[in-house]
């Protein structure tokens, strides 16, 4: 049985890779069809894309009740996200950072990890014996969240992106059916690795909050970082940080809104300590991001090393 789950985790990464780069074309094919910066497509399409496993991990916990995994997941994601999959991308290839990305959407992401800290802190604020996200807190988050998406696409609208002759689009149709194809693969591929990892993760008596803020995390994260690393070398550098930034910012306003939504979400004081350390590597990255500077070699293996710092803390703990 063992055996098989290491298989299936082989399989999971084969399409993981293959859905991400017929993901990245089609995506930055749309883009250029309909004149919308890439760094949109990246932060929209691409983002709510690859965050789906985010989605489903976190809804069904939520559902079942299983509070460290519908957070863990969302918290830990995040951290792999802006700690990891950016860091591994910047060694791999060093990567610029849009200028909008800087003034509002780095900015918009520190915002969405201090509002999670601020109504998740109900032990301090109102003095009560357990913090808990509840459903009013989850529709403040899909409210902040309909307030940026209106920022993103007000901004694509005022700034369409200018297409050069010699740039040579590829029929629409095509376009949306390798985005299409490409999605398949990944949210595929993601459930294979997930499950298999999740069950060795188990053999070992890892515990819910465990497995959500690592091996869930790393596996929902997958998407991201293939992506993120594909789009890079393909030279779509708005498209690689505009996912993970993105990713981050729909995961926190949608994704734990909407499920804090269908259950109120318990806040352990060890998570609670996960969501600072979310809003630390924010700041983190934006202070690492300079206007017309890349994200370098040395940035990446500062991120990644803070990371796995972090990874030491969990486990320890």
């Amino acid at each position: 049985m063992l055996f098989l789950q290491f298989f299936l985790l082989v399989i999971g990464f084969i399409l993981l890779i293959k859905g991400a780069d017929f993901f990245v074309d089609g995506a930055s094919e749309i883009a250029k069809a309909f004149h919308i910066p890439s760094v949109v497509i990246g932060l929209t399409i691409v983002s709510m894309g690859t965050s789906l496993p985010e989605l489903a991990v976190s809804v069904t916990s939520a559902v079942k009740g299983v509070e460290g995994i519908a957070i863990g997941n969302v918290v830990g994601s995040n951290i792999v996200n802006l700690m990891l999959v950016a860091g591994i991308t910047c060694i791999i290839i060093p990567v610029g950072v849009e200028k909008t990305l800087i003034s509002r959407d780095l900015p918009f992401s520190i915002i969405a990890a201090l509002s999670v800290l601020l109504l998740s802190a109900d032990m301090y604020f109102a003095g009560t014996q357990s913090n808990i996200i509840t459903r009013a807190d989850g529709i403040i988050l899909l409210l902040f969240f309909s307030v940026y998406m209106y920022s993103v696409f007000r901004s694509a609208l005022e700034k369409p992106e200018e297409v050069t002759d010699t740039d040579e689009i590829k029929p629409v149709w095509k376009s949306i059916l390798f985005t299409v194809l490409g999605l398949a693969g990944i949210i595929a591929g993601g459930q294979f690795t997930i499950n298999s990892a999740e069950y060795i993760a188990r053999a070992f008596g890892m515990s819910d909050r465990l497995i959500g803020l690592t091996i869930i995390a790393f596996g929902t994260s997958l998407p991201e970082l293939i992506i993120s690393i594909v789009a890079a070398c393909k030279g779509e550098n708005d498209i690689a940080m505009g996912n993970v930034v993105g990713s981050n910012i729909f995961n926190i306003l949608f994704i734990l809104g909407f499920s804090t939504c269908i259950r109120p979400l318990q806040v352990e004081g060890a998570t609670f300590i996960d969501i600072a350390v979310l809003l630390f590597c924010s700041l983190t990255v934006l202070a690492l991001s300079k206007p017309k500077l890349k994200l370098g070699r040395i940035c990446g293996v500062i991120m990644v090393l803070i990371y796995a710092l972090y990874t030491t803390y969990i486990f320890i703990k």
